[in-house]
């Protein structure tokens, strides 16, 4: 068993926690690649070292003095290393960092020393060895991450090593300057460790106990969820579910590697497995409900629209020659309805609509805003019957009126428009259920 394990900022932002993290390594001999995040927050009112680098960079960039905010993170992984009782001096680290700032070496280098500081901490820590992701993870003059040339470099750096800390989120372009991923791209890095040497799992650490079917700031204390799969996630990670990196899914879905998301406070909760495909029953019909404000629809209507070859495209031409994505389009016989974010319309939507009228020649156009989307997913919904009635039903309890429904053609999930005021409420009635009425 190989296993690669990438911990959050949360779990590593003191000197307890790195305790914590260490007991959780040692108890697994299998846990031999570590993927450390930068110190994140001590306490709600404290401030991720992601962040304190930026600003210090900020005041750098602008030619101020910057000694004090460099100051104040050296004294953060000061207290890590003392409260660790490790003999280990970061000065060189800091002068060096002090150095770069001062010649403007770029955000991405600045970002990145949170990690990079953290691995090497760790690495005396544990007493692995210190892997540069800068060595090892790489990226194309145009800044886009190289995969094939990354899985061969870390794969034949790794391949003969029995444990290494690689630090999270950065790597470097062909001519050696720093280059992150955007932020928590930690995860993504664990990912492409976890393809590189073939692993068995990656495990992810952090500060909650897995994925929840809902969003507990909406739903007290929501159930877990035990299983899911890659696409499931994908589907709620769309909609807003966020305890994952959403593109830190694909280098181990490519190579069927479970990942296991981990709390570093709960260590004996087996967290959530997700999984290319399983043949374990949810728990629930549905695996989880997830959802955004912020859209609104513009109805187009036209008679014999159906049978019109290209009116389809020609709606959307219109909108993607003003630089606007759509989220869905459901339609019927004289009807075509294009579900867009509202922030990125309004600003334009006269445009849009002079547009449709020149492109598609429609009857009527009709705009509404302030709507939500709802996604209900689940893998189980396919072989139980009546699942978008028990939705309805659940809604008209509430006097909830839904303003669209879609459903893709695989079954895995059933979207829900409502009005933004009733967001809320329609989450908790969906949960209540397919959830509280099973329990």
């Amino acid at each position: 068993m190989k296993k690669v394990v990438k911990f959050g900022g949360s779990s590593l932002a003191s000197a307890e926690q790195f305790r914590k993290v260490k007991e959780i390594i040692q108890a697994e001999s299998s846990r031999r690649f570590v993927i450390p995040s930068a110190p994140g927050k001590r306490s709600k009112k404290d401030t991720k070292v992601t962040d304190m680098l930026y600003e210090c960079y900020a005041l750098a960039e602008a030619g101020k003095d910057f000694s004090h905010e460099l100051r104040l993170i050296r004294e953060r992984y000061g207290e890590i290393i003392d409260g660790l009782s490790l003999t280990l001096s970061l000065q060189e680290e800091f002068e060096k960092i002090e150095k770069q700032f001062l010649a403007h070496a770029g955000k991405d280098y600045a970002a990145s020393r949170g990690e990079y500081l953290n691995g090497i901490v760790m690495a005396a820590y544990l007493q692995y060895e210190f892997v540069d992701a800068a060595e090892v993870v790489c990226f194309q003059e145009n800044g886009r991450f190289d995969a094939s040339r990354t899985n061969e470099v870390l794969g034949e750096r790794l391949k003969n090593m029995p444990n290494a800390v690689i630090p999270g989120f950065y790597g470097a372009n062909p001519d050696g300057t720093i280059r992150t991923f955007s932020r928590g791209g930690s995860d993504i890095t664990g990912s492409i460790v976890a393809k590189a040497v073939h692993a068995d799992v990656y495990e992810n650490w952090t500060d909650v106990s897995g994925f929840l079917i809902a969003d507990p700031g909406i739903i007290p204390n929501p159930e877990k969820i035990e299983t899911i799969t890659y696409r499931e996630l994908r589907e709620l990670s769309y909609m807003g579910a966020s305890v994952l990196h959403e593109e830190s899914t694909f280098p181990v879905r490519s190579e069927g590697i479970p990942i296991n998301i981990r709390n570093t406070n709960e260590p004996d909760n087996s967290g959530t497995w997700i999984v290319e495909s399983t043949c374990q029953k949810s728990k629930f019909v549905i695996t989880g409900i997830a959802g955004k404000k912020g859209f609104c629809s513009v109805n187009i209507e036209k008679d014999k629209m159906n049978s019109e070859i290209g009116f389809g495209r020609k709606v959307l031409q219109a909108f993607e020659d003003n630089g606007i994505s759509f989220e869905h389009a459901p339609s019927g016989i004289d009807t075509m309805t294009v579900f867009v974010h509202q922030d990125e319309f309004m600003n334009k939507e006269q445009n849009v609509v002079s547009a449709l009228h020149r492109l598609a020649d429609p009857d009527m156009v009709d705009i509404e805003g302030d709507l939500a989307l709802i996604a209900v997913v689940g893998r189980g919904m396919k072989s139980v019957r009546g699942t978008a009635a028990r939705i309805f039903a659940a809604l008209a309890h509430k006097n909830i009126n839904i303003r669209m429904i879609d459903q893709g053609s695989s079954e895995l999930n059933i979207i829900i428009g409502v009005r933004n005021d009733d967001f809320e409420e329609a989450i908790r009635a969906i949960y209540n259920m397919f959830v509280l009425v099973q329990l």
